[in-house]
């Protein structure tokens, strides 16, 4: 069974992630799916890419799939990890993605969101960073991907309290560009997407590439980033981490005792 819906009309692309049963949590399988079909996009020179949930979804995804994450002693979101390769194949992909959005948004799939040239909402939209309710660290290619987008103390209260954050203040602080009534999400997106499909795509091409090294362009001293993966394998490696996980999948409360 497919976990990736790819419908093309003209020169745009519809992706449509397709696992309702579980929340479209980005497992491993469904992000591969999601790859190739960016890969088949490309080869077919589609212009736009409109990244999306079936219509009327509660959530558009649960975020990574918790089950898939190491129980201990290694990192969960290491370079070669399956978000990760999702991320980085669309922010590199050729062409605009659009990302529309209904319902909840969890845990790594806001940074998918975020890492979408143009998320667009409806009015029903949240978007919640929940590393700490699991107790587990975060990357800090993605820390710097979402700071680079969001204000850093709105990243700072979602990271630490875990809320998820309504559309109307999503919009506000630059992690949606439009909030768009539910009936007319759609034709808004999509007429969007034609618009950007009628333009020069090299031209388009060239900036999105040119925006997305310049937003990578700061240097970081080796003690810098040694010093931040230490700090990243203290969480990892510790009792709280398996005992995120262990709560997490036996759907109960967590016991953190900070070691």
């Amino acid at each position: 069974m497919s976990l990736v819906g790819l419908e093309q009309q003209d020169l745009v692309a519809t992706l449509t992630l397709d696992n309702d049963a579980k929340r479209n949590a980005l497992s491993a399988a469904l992000i591969a799916e999601a790859i190739t079909a960016l890969q088949s996009c490309r080869e077919r020179g589609v212009r736009v890419v409109v990244l999306r949930a079936h219509r009327g979804v509660k959530v558009w995804s649960a975020g990574h799939d918790v089950t898939e994450l190491p129980r201990s002693g290694r990192d969960p979101l290491a370079y070669d990890d399956p978000l990760e390769q999702l991320i980085r194949a669309v922010r590199s992909f050729p062409a605009p993605v659009i990302a529309m959005i209904e319902g909840t948004v969890w845990g790594g799939a806001v940074e998918l969101c975020l890492a979408c040239d143009i998320p667009i909402g409806a009015p029903n939209v949240t978007f919640a960073i929940t590393p700490a309710r699991i107790g587990v660290p975060y990357n800090p290619a993605g820390l710097l991907r979402i700071v680079n987008e969001v204000d850093p103390s709105v990243v700072k209260e979602m990271f630490f309290t875990a809320r998820p954050l309504p559309a109307q203040r999503a919009l506000e602080v630059g992690i949606l560009n439009h909030v768009v009534p539910e009936h007319d999400l759609e034709r808004f997106t999509y007429e969007m997407a034609a618009d950007i499909a009628s333009l020069a795509p090299l031209s388009i091409s060239v900036i999105k590439e040119q925006l997305r090294l310049l937003s990578n362009a700061r240097p970081m001293a080796p003690e810098t980033f040694e010093r931040i993966q230490g700090l990243r394998r203290m969480v990892y490696d510790s009792e709280d981490y398996r005992e995120g996980v262990s709560a997490f999948l036996e759907k109960r409360p967590p016991r953190w005792t900070g070691r």
